[in-house]
């Protein structure tokens, strides 16, 4: 069950990046990424109020337990780490095509694997070796082909940011994995609601901050509203809910639930042909065939 909704989050990031990509064009960045915390944040306030009014029962789904500051400590942390990374991401998003800075995101698994193997001491089996050397194969041909648009990746401070951006993510991933698992497991067993719900909070008053102490500069570029905006937090706030949802189960391998989500590359790489009309498209579609490959690999070892 896990891994399906793996594979149902990756397709939702794919649409969310899209609309990142449509709604930071030509757009302030801290603007548009503070109404997406905005958005995500009366997302997911009214089931907090549902369920600390009784109205929503314990054995709800979209149930939000009362917790302390002991709990809050980590989700504010994750908070920190998340915006950074959302931070870097964005800038590189709105000055780089879409499919570069898929690519780049898409090397997190890998970094994630790392993590996983040295951090929680996760196994794979040979087939899940497999998928994972196909997707580093296909993401190091992405990156390849995306030197013949002229972009130098030791040189341009956006792929700096969306280099930091993805380092980041990786580490939320862990992080993730940490805060969800079961105390017996060496986690810290946190319920998933409360990640996602406080979290979004915790950021949009941060952006708050940021923009109030931001220079006058900053604060007069140029803002131009898109239904695109709120679309990006409905579908990051969707994805987002069904990654924990499989984070929950005890059985999940982060390594995995990593690799397949980056597996949104294959939707954004459609919609940027389709909707930006970006180059080297043959070239970046004979790349693709590794990454599609590798989440094949990846499905088949986690059966």
């Amino acid at each position: 069950m896990w891994l399906l909704l793996a594979f149902l989050s990756a397709a939702l990031l794919g649409f969310y990046d899209v609309f990142k990509k449509q709604a930071l064009k030509g757009n302030a960045v801290v603007a548009v990424l503070t109404l997406n915390t905005l958005f995500g944040s009366l997302i997911f306030l009214p089931v907090v109020l549902l369920s600390a009014t009784g109205c929503l029962s314990e054995g709800s789904l979209f149930y939000v337990p009362t917790c302390g500051w002991e709990v809050h400590r980590y989700v504010l942390l994750k908070a920190v780490i998340v915006l950074s990374s959302w931070l870097c991401g964005y800038f590189a998003m709105k000055n780089l095509p879409l499919t570069i800075v898929g690519p780049i995101n898409a090397t997190r698994p890998v970094m994630v694997l790392l993590g996983a193997v040295f951090v929680f001491s996760e196994q794979l089996n040979f087939l899940q070796w497999l998928g994972v050397l196909f997707a580093i194969v296909g993401y190091a041909l992405l990156r390849r082909s995306g030197k013949k648009e002229g972009i130098d990746f030791h040189h341009n401070r956006w792929i700096v940011l969306a280099v930091m951006g993805a380092l980041l993510g990786a580490v939320s991933a862990l992080y993730d994995k940490f805060l969800l698992s079961p105390v017996e497991l060496g986690g810290k067993g946190l319920d998933r609601m409360v990640v996602q719900s406080y979290f979004l909070f915790y950021q949009f008053f941060m952006l708050l901050v940021l923009l109030l102490i931001m220079n006058r500069a900053h604060l007069r570029e140029a803002f131009q509203w898109r239904w695109s905006i709120p679309l990006i937090s409905i579908f990051l706030s969707a994805a987002d809910f069904v990654y924990f949802y499989a984070l929950s189960d005890a059985d999940a391998l982060i390594s995995v639930v990593s690799m397949i989500r980056r597996g949104s590359v294959l939707v954004s790489f459609v919609m940027g042909a389709l909707l930006f009309q970006e180059k080297n498209l043959r070239s970046k579609a004979v790349d693709l065939f590794f990454v599609i490959l590798s989440m094949i690999f990846l499905y088949l070892g986690s059966h």
